[in-house]
């Protein structure tokens, strides 16, 4: 007899119980599109602190709000950037001028470096970029070397091992099995990296469903899934709607105002927007079906 899988469906508030003061925690997606923004206001609104925090191939605003709302002490990405809209995000920019948080110094390189050898389970892995750079002088976690073999001058990269990785993603079942509409390439690499493995969904779907398409199965075997409509608001969701850059307009003035001194915009947004709602779906109508609808991809 074929034994039964057991479902790891969970509610927003059981995943965000998952999460420690001190933990490291990626948070995966792509400049502006697909970050788990629901996971990242609950960070907030919980009031966890001393996050290490792990960002994908090119990390977007989500890590500057967190590094704003002070839950992050430090930051493992190549960049913090809105694309377009911000070319580097006004907390990231502060703190790090000022100390105030820990940036892990890479290139894209260097950092997917060092999560495949955590996903492999291995102290470190070889990179050349890198080499004869500045760069293991800022960040003690890149040692150079000769390579045993040829003499070649390489550069160690320790292993970026972490605690629990939120991605959000197209669809899942209540198995943990997670499609991407796209690759998905850098949140399969956060997934590899993590002890656990969360996903936020735009649906949760029949697993019959994503055994017609097992090709796109991007996440295997995550440890929990939440259903999470519009998700990555702000941010776009591929597949689903696009990114709202009157929003971010919005968060950006309230950033850049903080970097200036003025704190009150930024505490209006925190208030309006991440602590005032209890919850997503609260989060959603404060929004509003309107604004919400107008990002439609087919709209």
């Amino acid at each position: 007899m074929t034994p039964r899988r057991s479902s790891v469906r969970l509610d927003e508030e059981a995943a965000l119980d998952l999460v420690r003061d001190g933990m490291t925690v990626a948070i995966g997606g792509f400049n502006t599109a697909a970050h788990p923004m629901a996971i990242v206001r609950g960070l907030v609104r919980r009031g966890v602190r001393g996050l290490r925090v792990v960002g994908g191939t090119i990390a977007g605003l989500e890590l500057d709000l967190l590094i704003g709302a002070g839950v992050a002490d430090e930051v493992v990405t190549s960049s913090v950037t809105g694309e377009a809209l911000a070319s580097v995000g006004p907390f990231f920019r502060n703190a790090a001028e000022a100390g105030a948080v820990r940036v892990w110094e890479s290139d894209e390189g260097i950092l997917y470096a060092g999560l495949r050898a955590a996903g492999q389970g291995l102290p470190s892995l070889p990179w050349k970029a890198g080499v004869g750079s500045s760069l293991p002088e800022l960040n003690p976690d890149l040692r150079p070397y000769e390579d045993p073999i040829t003499g070649e001058q390489l550069l160690a990269v320790a292993a970026i091992e972490v605690d629990i990785a939120f991605i959000h993603l197209s669809r899942a079942d209540v198995y943990g099995l997670g499609q991407h509409t796209g690759s998905g390439f850098g949140d399969r690499m956060l997934h590899r990296a993590a002890k656990r493995t969360v996903l936020t969904a735009e649906k949760i779907v029949p697993n019959e469903q994503i055994r017609a398409r097992a090709i796109e199965t991007s996440i295997p075997y995550a440890d929990g899934v939440v259903a999470a409509p519009w998700g990555a608001h702000p941010f776009s969701s591929p597949g689903h709607y696009l990114v709202d850059e009157q929003h971010l307009a919005e968060y950006l003035a309230a950033a850049n105002a903080a970097r200036k001194g003025d704190d009150g915009p930024f505490d209006a947004y925190l208030q309006r927007y991440v602590l005032g709602p209890s919850s997503h779906v609260e989060y959603l109508e404060q929004i509003g079906i309107g604004r919400l609808l107008a990002l439609e991809e087919w709209g």
